[in-house]
């Protein structure tokens, strides 16, 4: 079994209010993005806890630093078939409020790419029609360097995709 290799992301620097700080990642051949705050590590791909009963976008748990914490799964919630892992998939830890609460979620991904800049001004609303997935799901598209980015929108994902995140487990106990 080979040792996972993990990368932590360091803590931002001062960005100018005009843009975001996000990671870019692969699903699909698409290229999405997360604000880089929000990221804790990106692991290599790691088999997860298939969990009976819960939902399929987050189906499975995984041990992060000794923790059990959820493994979701943005393939499943935007419609996409799952695909085995393969050399690039990565997971991508991060640390989410989920009613009031900091949750640390593992995202499956395809590939990660880097920590990068979008001009606020280039990111625009996602169209309600022509989209391969729910415009809901979607909170920004941004292009940079002629390439599409989409900005996934986290809080309409879990709450509509979550069903059972309730039992996601916070950082705190409560």
């Amino acid at each position: 079994m080979r040792r996972a290799e993990t990368m932590t992301i360091a803590e931002a620097p001062e960005v100018a209010v005009d843009t975001l700080q996000v990671l870019t990642f692969d699903l699909d051949g698409e290229t999405f993005a997360l604000e880089a705050g929000v990221v804790r590590e990106v692991l290599d791909a790691t088999v997860g806890t298939e969990v009976p009963g819960s939902p399929a976008f987050v189906g499975a748990v995984i041990n992060f630093r000794g923790r059990i914490i959820p493994l979701a799964d943005l393939r499943v919630a935007f419609g996409l078939d799952r695909r085995a892992d393969n050399i690039d998939s990565r997971v991508v830890v991060i640390e989410y409020d989920l009613d009031g609460d900091p949750t640390l979620i593992g995202l499956r991904t395809d590939k990660v790419h880097e920590v990068t800049e979008i001009a606020t001004a280039d990111v625009e609303a996602a169209p309600r029609v022509g989209l391969r997935w729910r415009s809901d799901f979607i909170r920004g598209l941004a292009r940079r360097d002629g390439d599409l980015i989409v900005l996934p929108d986290l809080d309409q994902i879990f709450l509509t995709r979550g069903g059972a995140v309730g039992a996601v487990v916070p950082l705190a106990p409560s």
